[in-house]
Formats: C-alpha cells, structure tokens, sequence
C-alpha cells in the first residue's frame, strides 16, 4: 500500500495497512411511502444530505436521486464506519433540520420530527457499479443529488 520510502497513502481510500473501495447502494422512504419529497423540498433534503455527507469523514457520495417517494443514493463509506449508523445519520438528522426550518409544515414531518419510515434497503455496489449508476440517473433526471 505503501511504496518504499513513501510516509503518505498511495491514494485517499488507503489506511495505514488498508486498501478499500467500499460503494453500497441505499434506499429509504419517508413514513407510510407518502410521496412529500417534490419542488423546494426534494432540493432542500439534496443539499442536507451532501452537506452531512461532507461533514463525515471517510464518507461520500458516488451517485443520488430524491425521487417523490424515496431517496436512491450510492454511498462509499470507509471499513471504519458501519452502514447503519452513517445511514441512521443521516435520516435522522434530515428529519431533525428539516422538521427546525418549516416548522408550519408538521404534517411532512410529525410532532416528533420522523419524516422518514424506519429501515432502509442496502446492497454492496461491486462490478455491477455502473448498471446501478445508471439506474439511479434514470430515475428522475432533474433531481440528482451528487
């Protein structure tokens, strides 16, 4: 991982004795799949979710999509961070800024800032990388995260 003589990684997804590529495809939903994410809103949780991405180390995002009724994104995530809890993140910090910025809109987010439903679909990306970038550029052309 290191070349001789060489005190820095080879490139940023090495550790001191780790070489990594770690991409996992994520899905969630907003509470009863109801389909609130759409005009300023769908742009809104685009930028929270680059902007908490940002301030996580080890973490960013490779592809994204807010669709009406759910959130495609395609994460590379560092071995030290588990997928749960950057994807509890995440969620859970969404709900809480967007239920503190529109407070007159309780119905999008509850009296007790859920927004999203709980549990999330996970796969790991390996070869089949590109289909699934693809399918996540489909969806909804105007609304990619990035």
């Amino acid at each position: 991982l290191r070349s001789p003589g060489r005190t820095e990684p080879m490139d940023k997804n090495s550790l001191s004795h780790t070489c990594w590529d770690c991409v996992y495809h994520i899905v969630w939903i907003p509470k009863y799949r109801r389909k609130v994410l759409y005009g300023e809103t769908r742009r809104e949780i685009g930028e929270m979710l680059r902007m908490l991405v940002e301030r996580m180390d080890g973490v960013e995002i490779v592809e994204g999509s807010a669709c009406p009724d759910h959130i495609h994104i395609c994460l590379r995530i560092a071995p030290r961070h588990s997928v749960s809890s950057v994807v509890g993140r995440l969620k859970g910090k969404s709900a809480i800024i967007l239920h503190e910025r529109h407070q007159e809109r309780r119905s999008l987010t509850g009296r007790d800032r859920t927004l999203w439903a709980r549990g999330y679909y996970v796969s790991t990306v390996g070869l089949n990388e590109s289909v699934i970038r693809r399918c996540i550029q489909r969806q909804e052309e105007g609304s990619r995260i990035e």
